[in-house]
């Protein structure tokens, strides 16, 4: 594709930002402004049940000891299952007991009538159950973001992804599990690494797993034709593609790239274009610096009134809204962070917050 100056123009305050490419995973993983990651140990006994509300994009829960159910589907030691959010979702015992406990938005632990049990199941740091050390043991951590960024990633999973002990990294997991106790003071450092690469193990263990069943998603792409267009898009998000100019770059016509793009990914490829970069303007609306018009401008858009009606049209809110109702986490101030006797304080402690978008393009 020629670079022209509308082309270089277009692309210098993307560059600034984003020095590389990145797909929706590892946007969702490894964003601008990615916060701690926060992952615990749960130990139960039976009788238990856990009904969560917490509206999170994306949990990961691996079994490593003993048996649990996931909406009934029973995980036992070694398995590792992703959640897709943010419908609610019950974590029982395998005799699949009734639910006593919920945790709620900002993971707030409670019983079913409300008390707090925030003190009662606490047992240290990143421990957490209705015992210190229970017959069933779990790792889990929770993506608690119900931005775009998590909607394409999780609208690429199923319901519930497991993936059996068979298949899954256990010297991953049993890394994770030794780490999590570990209480110095880079250990959380760690702890958010680890989990980041678990989510990206299971992900691929589940997504070349021969049995796999589900719909085609642009994670499940087999086509590689499709998957070098998809490579274009997420490299050059604020290029002025068009489905000619992306078929001209891999070498096929217009008509073949949109069918084949709509069978590989199941949208047409400037509606996933248009989704994409409106993620990556919901992030950098958070940095200060940038004006609405340079943001617009950076993802693609010539015209801040284009801009900013797409945005509105698939968020709800202007960018200037979208702006002012959320922290600018770019700040230093902005979102302090908690101490780890305080994550072991507000049990479950599962975090990551990013921002919002998803749309079409203009």
């Amino acid at each position: 594709m020629k670079l022209d100056a509308e082309w270089v123009r277009l692309r210098i305050p993307f560059v600034s930002v984003y020095s590389c490419a990145m797909d929706p995973l590892t946007h969702f993983l490894d964003g601008p402004r990615a916060t701690g990651a926060f992952a615990l140990s749960m130990q139960m006994s039976s009788p238990w049940a856990i009904r969560v509300r917490d509206n999170a994009a994306l949990t990961v829960l691996a079994v490593t000891r003993g048996q649990a159910r996931v909406d009934g589907v029973l995980l036992a030691a070694g398995d590792v299952a992703l959640i897709r959010g943010p419908e609610p979702y019950a974590v029982t015992d395998a005799a699949a007991s009734p639910p006593s406990i919920e945790i709620g938005p900002g993971q707030v632990c409670t019983t079913l009538d409300g008390r707090d049990l925030r003190d009662e199941l606490r047992h240290g740091i990143r421990r957490w159950g209705n015992t210190a050390n229970g017959e069933t043991s779990l790792l889990v951590g929770t993506y608690e973001r119900t931005d775009a960024a998590g909607g394409l990633v999780s609208r690429a999973l199923p319901r519930v992804a497991i993936v059996p002990h068979d298949r899954a990294d256990g010297s991953l997991v049993g890394l994770l599990e030794r780490e999590i106790e570990n209480d110095d003071p880079a250990a959380q450092v760690v702890v958010d690494r680890l989990l980041d690469v678990l989510v990206v193990s299971t992900i691929r263990s589940w997504v070349n797993d021969p049995d796999r069943a589900g719909k085609v998603t642009w994670l499940t792409c087999a086509d590689p034709l499709v998957a070098r267009a998809l490579e274009y898009l997420h490299a050059e998000p604020a290029a002025p593609w068009t489905v000619e100019t992306l078929a001209r770059q891999v070498n096929t016509s217009r008509a073949s790239l949109a069918a084949r793009f709509r069978t590989g990914v199941g949208e047409p490829p400037m509606t996933y274009l248009t989704r994409w970069r409106l993620i990556l303007a919901g992030d950098l609306l958070h940095s200060p610096e940038y004006t609405v018009s340079e943001v617009a401008r950076s993802v693609g858009y010539t015209n801040a009134y284009a801009f900013s009606t797409a945005f509105k049209r698939q968020v709800g809110a202007t960018p200037s809204e979208f702006r002012q109702r959320r922290p600018v986490l770019s700040h230093p101030d902005a979102a302090p962070n908690l101490s780890l006797a305080e994550h072991a304080g507000r049990p479950p402690e599962w975090n990551r917050r990013h921002p919002s978008t998803e749309e079409h393009p203009s």
